[in-house]
Protein backbone atom coordinates (compact mmCIF):
# COMPACT_ATOMS: atom_id res chain seq x y z
CA UNK A 1 0.00 0.00 0.00
CA UNK A 2 1.48 3.28 -0.96
CA UNK A 3 2.37 5.94 1.57
CA UNK A 4 0.55 9.36 1.64
CA UNK A 5 2.63 12.03 3.58
CA UNK A 6 1.57 15.43 4.71
CA UNK A 7 2.49 18.08 1.75
CA UNK A 8 2.89 21.10 4.73
CA UNK A 9 1.05 22.91 2.11
CA UNK A 10 -0.03 25.48 5.22
CA UNK A 11 3.42 27.22 4.70
CA UNK A 12 2.36 29.00 1.39
CA UNK A 13 -0.96 29.85 2.60
CA UNK A 14 -2.07 31.48 -0.90
CA UNK A 15 -1.29 28.55 -2.72
CA UNK A 16 -2.61 25.54 -0.13
CA UNK A 17 -5.71 25.22 -1.36
CA UNK A 18 -4.68 24.54 -4.83
CA UNK A 19 -2.62 21.72 -3.18
CA UNK A 20 -5.41 20.43 -1.01
CA UNK A 21 -7.24 20.41 -4.27
CA UNK A 22 -4.51 17.31 -5.78
CA UNK A 23 -3.03 16.05 -2.72
CA UNK A 24 -4.65 12.46 -1.66
CA UNK A 25 -3.52 13.46 2.29
CA UNK A 26 -6.49 16.38 1.44
CA UNK A 27 -8.60 13.04 -0.05
CA UNK A 28 -8.03 11.23 2.42
CA UNK A 29 -8.75 14.17 5.30
CA UNK A 30 -12.16 14.41 4.46
CA UNK A 31 -12.77 11.16 4.75
CA UNK A 32 -11.65 10.85 7.80
CA UNK A 33 -13.53 14.13 9.15
CA UNK A 34 -16.68 12.50 7.78
CA UNK A 35 -16.13 9.39 9.94
CA UNK A 36 -15.74 11.82 12.80
CA UNK A 37 -19.22 13.24 12.03
CA UNK A 38 -21.23 10.19 11.55
CA UNK A 39 -19.87 8.37 14.49
CA UNK A 40 -20.38 11.04 16.87
CA UNK A 41 -23.85 11.53 16.01
CA UNK A 42 -24.18 7.50 16.14
CA UNK A 43 -22.58 7.78 19.28
CA UNK A 44 -24.91 10.20 21.04
CA UNK A 45 -28.29 9.00 19.26
CA UNK A 46 -27.52 5.72 21.08
CA UNK A 47 -27.19 7.26 24.63
CA UNK A 48 -30.45 9.90 24.12
CA UNK A 49 -28.58 12.66 23.64
CA UNK A 50 -29.73 16.11 21.49
CA UNK A 51 -27.53 17.59 19.10
CA UNK A 52 -27.96 21.45 19.70
CA UNK A 53 -28.35 24.42 16.73
CA UNK A 54 -25.83 27.02 18.59
CA UNK A 55 -24.76 30.53 17.46
CA UNK A 56 -20.66 31.23 17.26
CA UNK A 57 -21.07 34.45 19.17
CA UNK A 58 -21.32 35.07 22.85
CA UNK A 59 -20.97 37.63 25.56
CA UNK A 60 -19.37 35.07 27.85
CA UNK A 61 -16.06 33.17 26.90
CA UNK A 62 -15.19 29.59 28.75
CA UNK A 63 -12.06 30.84 29.19
CA UNK A 64 -12.43 34.73 30.74
CA UNK A 65 -9.12 36.34 31.32
CA UNK A 66 -8.76 35.38 35.02
CA UNK A 67 -6.92 33.38 37.32
CA UNK A 68 -7.48 29.58 35.26
CA UNK A 69 -7.67 31.17 31.99
CA UNK A 70 -6.07 28.78 29.46
CA UNK A 71 -6.53 30.62 26.24
CA UNK A 72 -6.69 34.20 24.47
CA UNK A 73 -10.33 35.10 23.61
CA UNK A 74 -11.24 36.25 19.87
CA UNK A 75 -13.03 39.40 20.15
CA UNK A 76 -15.00 41.06 17.55
CA UNK A 77 -17.46 43.87 16.47
CA UNK A 78 -20.93 43.22 15.22
CA UNK A 79 -23.12 46.61 13.86
CA UNK A 80 -20.80 48.36 16.84
CA UNK A 81 -21.31 45.85 19.92
CA UNK A 82 -18.20 44.51 21.12
CA UNK A 83 -18.97 40.61 21.31
CA UNK A 84 -16.62 36.94 21.16
CA UNK A 85 -16.21 33.95 18.77
CA UNK A 86 -16.80 31.01 21.01
CA UNK A 87 -13.78 29.24 22.28
CA UNK A 88 -16.21 26.48 23.45
CA UNK A 89 -20.29 26.03 24.12
CA UNK A 90 -19.19 24.55 27.20
CA UNK A 91 -22.12 26.73 28.96
CA UNK A 92 -24.78 26.64 26.11
CA UNK A 93 -24.33 23.09 26.07
CA UNK A 94 -25.08 22.99 29.94
CA UNK A 95 -28.02 25.39 29.63
CA UNK A 96 -28.91 22.38 26.69
CA UNK A 97 -29.12 20.03 29.47
CA UNK A 98 -31.74 21.42 30.97
CA UNK A 99 -33.69 21.08 28.36
CA UNK A 100 -32.59 17.34 27.26
CA UNK A 101 -32.68 14.90 29.75
CA UNK A 102 -30.11 12.81 28.06
CA UNK A 103 -26.92 15.67 27.35
CA UNK A 104 -26.45 17.78 24.67
CA UNK A 105 -23.89 17.64 22.47
CA UNK A 106 -22.31 19.49 19.17
CA UNK A 107 -19.86 19.59 16.30
CA UNK A 108 -18.77 22.65 15.32
CA UNK A 109 -15.85 25.16 14.99
CA UNK A 110 -14.50 26.61 18.13
CA UNK A 111 -11.80 30.21 18.03
CA UNK A 112 -8.72 30.75 19.85
CA UNK A 113 -6.82 33.76 19.80
CA UNK A 114 -3.11 32.29 20.22
CA UNK A 115 -0.61 31.84 17.39
CA UNK A 116 -1.21 28.84 15.20
CA UNK A 117 1.93 25.98 15.79
CA UNK A 118 2.51 22.29 15.82
CA UNK A 119 -0.27 21.53 18.39
CA UNK A 120 -2.96 24.21 18.19
CA UNK A 121 -5.07 26.00 15.50
CA UNK A 122 -6.48 29.63 15.63
CA UNK A 123 -9.96 27.95 14.32
CA UNK A 124 -10.57 24.06 15.35
CA UNK A 125 -13.05 21.62 15.17
CA UNK A 126 -14.76 21.15 19.05
CA UNK A 127 -16.77 17.83 19.86
CA UNK A 128 -18.24 18.63 22.98
CA UNK A 129 -20.81 17.44 25.28
CA UNK A 130 -22.68 17.76 28.54
CA UNK A 131 -24.51 14.70 30.50
CA UNK A 132 -26.23 14.42 33.77
CA UNK A 133 -24.27 13.07 35.91
CA UNK A 134 -20.48 13.84 37.73
CA UNK A 135 -16.90 13.32 36.84
CA UNK A 136 -16.93 9.77 36.88
CA UNK A 137 -19.57 9.20 34.49
CA UNK A 138 -18.01 11.97 31.78
CA UNK A 139 -14.66 9.88 32.32
CA UNK A 140 -16.53 7.14 31.23
CA UNK A 141 -18.31 8.45 28.73
CA UNK A 142 -15.56 9.85 26.79
CA UNK A 143 -13.70 6.40 26.70
CA UNK A 144 -16.60 5.09 25.09
CA UNK A 145 -17.03 7.65 22.59
CA UNK A 146 -13.47 7.29 22.25
CA UNK A 147 -14.07 3.24 21.22
CA UNK A 148 -16.77 3.98 19.51
CA UNK A 149 -14.36 6.54 17.05
CA UNK A 150 -11.62 4.06 16.93
CA UNK A 151 -14.01 0.96 16.06
CA UNK A 152 -15.41 3.31 13.14
CA UNK A 153 -12.03 4.22 11.92
CA UNK A 154 -11.42 0.81 11.75
CA UNK A 155 -14.13 0.06 9.68
CA UNK A 156 -14.77 3.13 7.64
CA UNK A 157 -10.84 4.48 7.07
CA UNK A 158 -8.81 1.33 7.40
CA UNK A 159 -6.92 2.14 3.92
CA UNK A 160 -6.66 6.12 4.74
CA UNK A 161 -4.61 5.18 8.02
CA UNK A 162 -2.91 2.99 7.02
CA UNK A 163 -1.65 5.06 3.77
CA UNK A 164 -1.37 8.23 6.38
CA UNK A 165 -0.33 6.79 9.58
CA UNK A 166 1.41 3.20 8.48
CA UNK A 167 -0.33 1.22 10.65
CA UNK A 168 -3.52 0.91 12.93
CA UNK A 169 -2.39 -1.00 15.63
CA UNK A 170 -3.34 2.25 17.77
CA UNK A 171 -6.19 2.42 17.03
CA UNK A 172 -6.87 -1.45 17.70
CA UNK A 173 -5.38 -1.01 21.08
CA UNK A 174 -8.03 2.12 22.28
CA UNK A 175 -11.02 0.29 20.37
CA UNK A 176 -10.36 -2.69 23.10
CA UNK A 177 -9.00 -1.05 25.70
CA UNK A 178 -10.99 -0.92 29.31
CA UNK A 179 -9.90 1.52 31.62
CA UNK A 180 -7.38 3.83 30.77
CA UNK A 181 -5.25 4.34 33.64
CA UNK A 182 -5.88 7.61 36.29
CA UNK A 183 -3.22 9.29 38.42
CA UNK A 184 -4.58 12.51 40.47
CA UNK A 185 -2.62 16.15 39.55
CA UNK A 186 -0.71 15.70 42.96
CA UNK A 187 0.28 12.27 42.35
CA UNK A 188 1.23 12.95 38.80
CA UNK A 189 3.80 15.64 39.93
CA UNK A 190 5.34 13.24 42.30
CA UNK A 191 5.96 11.15 39.20
CA UNK A 192 7.62 13.95 38.26
CA UNK A 193 10.23 14.57 40.54
CA UNK A 194 13.56 15.30 39.89
CA UNK A 195 12.28 16.97 36.45
CA UNK A 196 11.72 20.58 36.69
CA UNK A 197 10.70 21.25 33.19
CA UNK A 198 7.72 19.12 33.81
CA UNK A 199 5.62 21.20 36.16
CA UNK A 200 4.65 25.05 35.58
CA UNK A 201 3.71 26.93 38.91
CA UNK A 202 2.38 30.45 38.03
CA UNK A 203 2.07 30.91 41.75
CA UNK A 204 0.92 29.11 44.74
CA UNK A 205 -1.63 26.16 44.25
CA UNK A 206 -2.04 27.07 40.62
CA UNK A 207 0.04 24.73 38.74
CA UNK A 208 -0.25 22.82 35.64
CA UNK A 209 1.87 20.23 33.92
CA UNK A 210 3.94 21.39 30.70
CA UNK A 211 4.40 19.70 27.28
CA UNK A 212 7.64 17.74 28.37
CA UNK A 213 5.45 16.44 31.89
CA UNK A 214 2.85 15.33 29.54
CA UNK A 215 4.75 13.39 27.50
CA UNK A 216 6.57 11.68 30.26
CA UNK A 217 3.48 10.35 32.04
CA UNK A 218 2.25 9.29 28.60
CA UNK A 219 5.63 7.03 28.53
CA UNK A 220 5.12 5.82 31.86
CA UNK A 221 1.60 4.99 31.30
CA UNK A 222 2.06 3.28 28.12
CA UNK A 223 0.46 6.34 26.06
CA UNK A 224 -2.74 7.35 27.87
CA UNK A 225 -3.21 8.50 31.27
CA UNK A 226 -5.95 10.23 32.79
CA UNK A 227 -4.59 13.49 35.27
CA UNK A 228 -7.43 14.09 37.80
CA UNK A 229 -8.35 16.89 40.26
CA UNK A 230 -6.00 19.71 39.34
CA UNK A 231 -4.98 22.95 41.24
CA UNK A 232 -8.70 24.54 40.91
CA UNK A 233 -6.70 27.90 40.10
CA UNK A 234 -5.16 26.39 37.56
CA UNK A 235 -8.53 25.41 35.57
CA UNK A 236 -11.59 27.99 34.92
CA UNK A 237 -14.05 29.27 37.22
CA UNK A 238 -16.61 26.65 36.31
CA UNK A 239 -15.31 23.52 37.10
CA UNK A 240 -16.28 22.52 40.54
CA UNK A 241 -14.75 22.24 43.87
CA UNK A 242 -13.34 18.45 44.85
CA UNK A 243 -15.49 17.49 47.81
CA UNK A 244 -13.72 18.76 51.12
CA UNK A 245 -11.01 20.92 49.27
CA UNK A 246 -12.00 23.77 47.08
CA UNK A 247 -8.19 23.78 45.88
CA UNK A 248 -8.88 20.97 43.87
CA UNK A 249 -11.20 20.97 40.85
CA UNK A 250 -13.48 17.81 39.69
CA UNK A 251 -11.85 18.04 36.43
CA UNK A 252 -9.55 15.83 34.34
CA UNK A 253 -7.35 16.15 31.19
CA UNK A 254 -7.23 13.15 29.03
CA UNK A 255 -3.34 12.55 27.83
CA UNK A 256 -2.81 10.89 24.64
CA UNK A 257 -1.27 11.70 20.79
CA UNK A 258 0.66 15.02 21.39
CA UNK A 259 -0.55 15.43 25.26
CA UNK A 260 -3.74 17.14 26.47
CA UNK A 261 -6.90 15.88 23.65
CA UNK A 262 -9.54 15.81 26.09
CA UNK A 263 -10.60 18.21 29.15
CA UNK A 264 -13.49 16.92 31.60
CA UNK A 265 -15.00 18.61 34.32
CA UNK A 266 -18.13 18.58 36.36
CA UNK A 267 -20.16 21.49 37.50
CA UNK A 268 -20.57 23.25 40.84
CA UNK A 269 -23.86 22.03 41.92
CA UNK A 270 -24.62 24.96 44.36
CA UNK A 271 -25.07 28.90 43.55
CA UNK A 272 -23.07 29.70 46.73
CA UNK A 273 -20.29 27.29 45.29
CA UNK A 274 -20.16 28.83 42.11
CA UNK A 275 -20.14 32.66 43.31
CA UNK A 276 -17.10 31.56 45.49
CA UNK A 277 -15.05 30.04 42.37
CA UNK A 278 -16.10 33.40 40.78
CA UNK A 279 -14.32 35.51 43.69
CA UNK A 280 -11.55 33.17 43.69
CA UNK A 281 -10.68 33.46 40.39
CA UNK A 282 -11.10 37.22 40.43
CA UNK A 283 -13.65 36.96 37.60
CA UNK A 284 -16.86 39.88 37.98
CA UNK A 285 -19.88 38.47 38.47
CA UNK A 286 -21.56 40.44 36.16
CA UNK A 287 -20.20 39.07 33.06
CA UNK A 288 -21.55 36.07 34.19
CA UNK A 289 -24.94 36.66 36.17
CA UNK A 290 -27.45 34.77 33.57
CA UNK A 291 -25.34 31.75 34.51
CA UNK A 292 -25.56 32.50 37.95
CA UNK A 293 -29.14 33.01 36.97
CA UNK A 294 -30.10 29.67 35.57
CA UNK A 295 -27.71 27.78 38.32
CA UNK A 296 -29.94 29.29 40.84
CA UNK A 297 -33.31 28.78 38.98
CA UNK A 298 -32.49 25.02 37.39
CA UNK A 299 -29.94 23.46 39.71
CA UNK A 300 -28.74 20.80 37.75
CA UNK A 301 -25.65 17.90 38.43
CA UNK A 302 -23.55 18.11 35.16
CA UNK A 303 -20.44 17.21 33.36
CA UNK A 304 -19.07 17.51 30.17
CA UNK A 305 -15.81 17.34 27.82
CA UNK A 306 -14.40 18.81 24.98
CA UNK A 307 -12.48 16.75 22.86
CA UNK A 308 -10.27 18.83 20.17
CA UNK A 309 -11.36 16.97 16.45
CA UNK A 310 -7.58 17.62 14.59
CA UNK A 311 -5.86 16.86 17.87
CA UNK A 312 -8.01 13.59 17.60
CA UNK A 313 -6.78 13.18 13.89
CA UNK A 314 -3.32 13.89 14.89
CA UNK A 315 -3.28 10.89 16.65
CA UNK A 316 -4.77 8.48 14.36
CA UNK A 317 -2.85 9.16 11.75
CA UNK A 318 0.07 9.89 13.82
CA UNK A 319 1.54 12.91 12.88
CA UNK A 320 3.61 15.36 14.38
CA UNK A 321 2.21 18.49 12.87
CA UNK A 322 -1.43 19.67 13.65
CA UNK A 323 -1.49 22.69 10.67
CA UNK A 324 -1.83 19.73 8.12
CA UNK A 325 -5.42 18.71 9.17
CA UNK A 326 -6.91 21.87 8.24
CA UNK A 327 -8.39 21.70 4.91
CA UNK A 328 -8.60 25.61 4.44
CA UNK A 329 -6.24 27.32 6.83
CA UNK A 330 -7.22 29.91 9.14
CA UNK A 331 -4.29 32.30 10.84
CA UNK A 332 -5.21 34.88 12.97
CA UNK A 333 -4.52 38.26 11.64
CA UNK A 334 -3.61 37.02 7.93
CA UNK A 335 -6.12 37.08 5.28
CA UNK A 336 -6.51 33.80 3.54
CA UNK A 337 -8.72 32.64 0.80
CA UNK A 338 -10.55 31.23 0.02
Amino acid sequence: MQSVEAPRSWTNPDKHYLTVLDHPWYRNLTALQDIVAHSTTEFWKQRGARFLHLPITTGSISSPMGRGSDSTPVQVELEGVPTYLADSMQFMLEFGCRLAPGGSYYLMPSFRGEPADETHLCQFFHSEAEIPGGLDDVMETVEAYLRHLAVSFLEHGRRELLEMAGSVDHLEFLAGAATLPRVTFDEAVGLLEGRPDAVRELEPDCRSLTRSGERALMERFGGYVWVTHPDHLSVPFYQGFAPHDERKALSADLLFGIGETVGAGERHLTVEELRRALELHQVPEEAYEWYVNMNAYHPLRTSGFGLGVERLLLWATKHDDIRDLALLLRFNGTDILP
